[in-house]
């Protein structure tokens, strides 16, 4: 993820928030009135933006109409896209009923919260289109029985941009946001995905997963015990996002792999490896240097090092297992936090610049 930028930063809209301004502009249309322009929604948490449409469009038996998602200052891979939806008269008594249009995936693993078979339209989003429909279908006094389908023109390949493919969501993006509203640098898509990640892997039996600091050590790790794309957890910095989440919902096996500088990091106790949010500390690692058996000219040269992997460098210059002794203290941190009743088999790589394992720490 891009460092976040200085100064105040504009907030934005969930894919879910778009849906539900465009789905609201539609059903005022196909129930006879005009496309309202803009269009004001109301988000859980009761705020009530005001949505212009980019498109709007009516046939004998359809209302359609766009929102440009814009997610403020965040680097959101969706900013920008086209958010669709067209609705058409549903079947006496059936209610509310999704659609994926295209560029919207279909789920096809469990796991997830909605089933295999459905639209990636996730359980939050769904329910302020419900709710939208309930309160204008009140106004014009319909029962309310519509079909909604979200499309995002270009969709499917904005997903290969996320975590979408590893969930086994094809065929496009998920329709997110549990409040309807973008927090810049909040990280919690990616906490997210962490999450549904585990939540698929637990329900599709598998019992050795990793989370990896990287595409170098993840790369790696996968080749080292042969394991399949949905084994691979996309942790990246969230080494606490991962665990916590783990500690309540645990799978059997579970293996660490990163950079040498971020297990370091959590070693030393940190949570969240982003530079910006932790440093190594060079003293501690030094100290660490003498426990893995160096002496006091490693010592030295080690509190006067620039990065990490200089000290790294020159612990295997002296043949002395620094890596194997981080990996050690990794795991330890890591198993701290899992706490003991989980129960999880936990294993720490340390993976250099070139793939290579340079320190582990077994079960």
């Amino acid at each position: 993820m891009p460092d976040r930028p200085k100064g105040p930063l504009r907030r934005g809209w969930t894919t879910g928030a778009c849906a539900t301004a465009a789905v609201s502009a539609a059903y005022h249309a196909l129930l006879g009135g005009e496309f309202p322009d803009p269009v004001t929604v109301a988000l859980p948490k009761g705020q009530r933006p005001a949505f212009a449409l980019a498109r709007e469009e009516r046939g004998p038996d359809f209302a359609r109409a766009a929102v440009v998602k814009d997610a403020g200052d965040d680097p959101d891979v969706t900013h920008g896209a086209l958010v669709v939806a067209t609705l058409r008269p549903g079947r006496r008594g059936q209610g509310v009923t999704f659609k994926a249009g295209p560029g919207v995936g279909t789920v096809t693993l469990p796991g997830l919260p909605v089933p295999p078979g459905e639209p990636a339209i996730n359980p939050a989003p769904r329910a302020m289109m419900r709710a939208a429909i309930a309160d204008i279908a009140a106004a014009y006094g319909d029962a309310g029985d519509v079909e909604i389908e979200i499309s995002v023109p270009g969709g499917e390949s904005l997903a290969e941009k996320t975590w979408n493919p590893r969930l086994g969501i094809i065929g496009g993006l998920s329709i997110l946001g549990t409040t309807g509203v973008v927090v810049p640098y909040s990280c919690s898509a990616w906490i997210h995905a962490i999450h549904s990640g585990i939540d698929v892997a637990r329900a599709t039996g598998l019992t050795h997963a990793a989370g990896c600091t990287g595409s170098t050590s993840e790369r790696a790790v996968q080749a080292h015990y042969a394991l399949s794309d949905l084994a691979m957890l996309d942790m990246g910095d969230f080494a606490g996002g991962l665990l916590k989440y783990l500690r309540r919902h645990p799978l059997p096996r579970l293996t660490i792999g990163g950079g040498f500088a971020k297990l370091t990091k959590l070693g030393a106790g940190h949570l969240d490896l982003h530079s910006g949010r932790s440093q190594v500390d060079m003293d501690w690692l030094a100290e660490r240097a003498v426990e893995a058996g160096g002496g006091q000219e490693l010592e030295a040269r080690a509190r006067a090092a620039n990065t990490a992997n200089q000290v790294l460098d020159m612990a295997r210059a002296a043949a002395i297992p620094l890596g194997d002794l981080i990996a050690r203290r990794a795991r330890a941190a890591a198993l701290e936090v899992l706490g003991p009743a989980c129960g999880i088999q936990l294993d720490v790589l340390i993976i250099d610049r070139a793939g290579g394992i340079v320190g582990r720490a077994d079960a």
